[in-house]
């Protein structure tokens, strides 16, 4: 181990060398050593808001101040206990898991210590250590981090749902931690150990090194030096929520939903030409770039153009009507009833038969303009997912459209949820904004008419769009986005015990 000092028995982690580390074993400590943050509690807030709701939240946030003393004067395995049990009592496993894979991912990626990180990922067998459940943590840490060994605190259940309590040895912490990793290791203990607490001293001096974090704030690891790329994350909220920011959010919701629904009659009531004025006045910032083409002139038989545009949320087609000033029809991958009936737009579905929706493309072309969003799905993240070919065989007449817009509370979108909520999801947020950017019409030499075939088109649009918005292309789909969010192909039951079968939206 490292010579002791004055005050610490550990040297700092930057005399640790990650030279020659690949056939040697590394356990470190999560909260506050692996994350940059030691808090818990933004962790425990989204689990208790993704799968359990406002309500969850706000029990939670009841239970915090007894939480906090319990975890500075009497213990800190009670302080977490309580943490664990406001967030998780009654909570269906499958329900944690989901948010787990889903929904933490993103947010852990977005506090990793980039010095811990730098030592870390030159091992060849990672263990992590924490009080948090396993159950919590594990799809990030394996999935993205490639950790072997998980020890974290293990969950009580009964009937596939958690009692809020904890199984034996109890919360992870101290000597209990440092149990719980000789009980997996035995006597082959890792060769380094990392911790940034006094806590973490009894694991940490079973290792042959020891090297401590300091304390001191330093920015996260920043997104594209993570190991793998996070492209797809559910969940609505946009923010990690501190015990303040978690106390806005329950306060805001019964007023932002009151706001979101003047914002929702507007779009659906108004002409259009007049929804960019009543957005403005209710706080929402649709911004216009480049030059629109003009509307078809059906007197001449001229064919409508067809608008492609990347994906945000499933109102692309809405702010691109309210940035033209008239409404343009819409095929859609599917999207809710309830979105449907408060639509101010003509929507249509395709049926995923390519020579139908092909026909009925074209028709829909003869009566006039028409948008598609070919990535098929959203994205939140800058990046543009493949985009399908068929628009491309269909009609020569094609205006790229950039879509991006900024949320600060919630997000509107969701793979997991009921998508009937993403449009009131989005106008709940203080004050949204919608960029939308006109690119020059595609050239007849990049046309299908002239030779190109539709997949180049496709995807010498998706190169455009993706260079305007500083976005990155990828091959990812559909398919990609669910089986990494809910675990299937994006379709589901549409009732229980019901044979028949739909697709999820957008």
């Amino acid at each position: 181990m490292g010579q002791m000092d004055d005050y610490h028995p550990f040297p700092a982690i930057q005399k640790c060398s990650s030279n020659g580390r690949e056939n040697q074993t590394v356990a470190v400590d999560m909260d506050g050593t692996l994350l940059c943050d030691r808090s818990l509690f933004p962790y425990f807030a989204l689990m208790a808001f993704e799968a359990g709701g406002v309500i969850r939240l706000l029990f939670l946030l009841l239970l915090s101040p007894l939480a906090g003393f319990l975890y500075c004067f009497v213990s800190e395995a009670a302080g977490i206990q309580v943490l664990i049990f406001a967030t998780i009592s009654g909570m269906r496993v499958t329900d944690m898991e989901s948010v787990a894979r889903a929904v933490l991912p993103k947010f852990y990626a977005a506090d990793l210590h980039p010095e811990t990180w730098r030592v870390f990922s030159t091992f060849g067998r990672r263990c992590v250590l924490t009080a948090t459940p396993r159950i919590i943590v594990e799809p990030f840490l394996k999935d993205y981090l490639g950790v072997d060994i998980i020890i974290g605190t293990e969950i009580s259940t009964w009937h596939g749902r958690a009692t809020g309590l904890v199984s034996w040895p109890g919360v992870l912490v101290e000597d209990t931690k440092a149990d719980a990793m000789m009980e997996v290791f035995g006597e082959k203990m890792p060769e380094v150990g990392l911790g940034g607490l006094e806590t973490d001293y009894p694991f940490m001096k079973l290792c042959q090194e020891a090297y401590l974090i300091s304390q001191k704030r330093v920015a996260p690891l920043k997104w594209h030096q993570l190991p793998k790329p996070i492209v797809f994350h559910d969940g609505r909220l946009v923010q990690r929520p501190t015990p303040l920011t978690a106390l806005l959010t329950v306060l805001w919701i019964p007023v932002g939903f009151f706001l979101a629904c003047l914002r929702v009659a507007a779009g659906s009531l108004l002409p259009m030409p007049w929804v960019y004025y009543a957005f403005w006045a209710l706080g929402v910032r649709v911004i216009v770039k480049g030059t629109p083409p003009p509307p078809a002139q059906q007197s001449t038989n001229q064919s409508g153009v067809l608008f492609i545009c990347s994906h945000r949320t499933l109102l692309d087609p809405i702010f691109l009507s309210v940035a033209l000033g008239r409404p343009i029809a819409a095929v859609t991958y599917s999207v809710s009833r309830l979105s449907e009936f408060l639509s101010p737009i003509k929507t249509v579905r395709l049926s995923r038969d390519r020579s139908k929706d092909a026909a009925m493309i074209e028709e829909l072309l003869k009566e006039g303009d028409l948008v598609i969003c070919p990535e098929g799905t959203t994205c939140r993240e800058p990046f543009l997912l493949r985009f399908s070919s068929l628009f491309a065989e269909l009609t020569d007449q094609i205006v790229p459209v950039a879509m991006e817009n900024r949320m600060n509370m919630f997000h509107g979108t969701t793979a997991r949820g009921w998508k009937g909520m993403d449009p009131f999801y989005f106008f709940m947020n203080p004050s949204p904004v919608y960029e939308v950017t006109f690119l020059n019409k595609l050239p007849p030499e990049l046309t299908c008419t002239r030779g190109k075939s539709s997949h180049e088109v496709a995807n010498y649009i998706q190169r455009i769009i993706a260079s305007t918005l500083s976005y990155e292309c990828t091959t990812l789909t559909r398919k990609d986005k669910y089986r990494a969010l809910a675990g299937n192909d994006g379709i589901v039951d549409s009732k229980p015990k019901v044979v028949k079968r739909k697709i999820m939206g957008c």
